[in-house]
């Protein structure tokens, strides 16, 4: 059975993040929860004369949201020396992100590229001796824009293409 024929919604249990920086550790690609992946696009309101019914809604450039990162407290991490870096030094570096949801056989199915993202937060969850809880850390990151990926937007877009190449030569 492959992913398309399933009529169920793709499960958010299994994911990967990867970070194009180096050095990287083992740790780095373990991260409990992802949030924030969103995109929004700004509206410019334009009146038109006589009209009074409505206004127009003019597209005017796309906004993405942060994303934030959670996973337990480890030793050993590229990606957090980076946050160090950045927040310790004001030294910020952009890396490129890659955020793959994944399905039961480990193969990724829905891909996000987060382009030039730079830290942003770094917090801690609390600390308390009355709980044995594990210590969470979130990181939160500002990026540019996201390319997202999936197989079938993939085979849209190459179709689109070709339909375009082959329209284009025939007129």
């Amino acid at each position: 059975m492959t992913p398309f024929d399933t009529p169920y919604p793709q499960v958010g249990f299994s994911f990967l993040v990867v970070f194009e920086i180096l050095p990287q550790f083992p740790n780095d690609i373990r991260f409990q929860e992802v949030t924030g992946l969103s995109v929004d696009v700004e509206m410019e309101t334009k009146a038109e004369g006589g009209e009074l019914r409505f206004v127009h809604q003019l597209p005017v450039r796309t906004k993405y949201g942060n994303v934030t990162l959670k996973r337990g407290k480890t030793l050993g991490s590229g990606i957090l020396h980076w946050y160090r870096r950045a927040m310790e030094h004001f030294e910020f570096k952009p890396s490129n992100v890659l955020i793959s949801l994944m399905d039961e056989n480990n193969i990724p199915l829905f891909n996000w590229y987060l382009v030039n993202a730079i830290p942003k937060r770094l917090e801690v969850s609390g600390i308390n001796a009355q709980n044995n809880e594990i210590v969470i850390e979130s990181l939160e990151l500002s990026y540019q824009y996201f390319k997202y990926y999936d197989p079938v937007s993939l085979a849209l877009d190459l179709a689109a293409g070709a339909a375009g190449a082959i329209s284009g030569s025939i007129g």
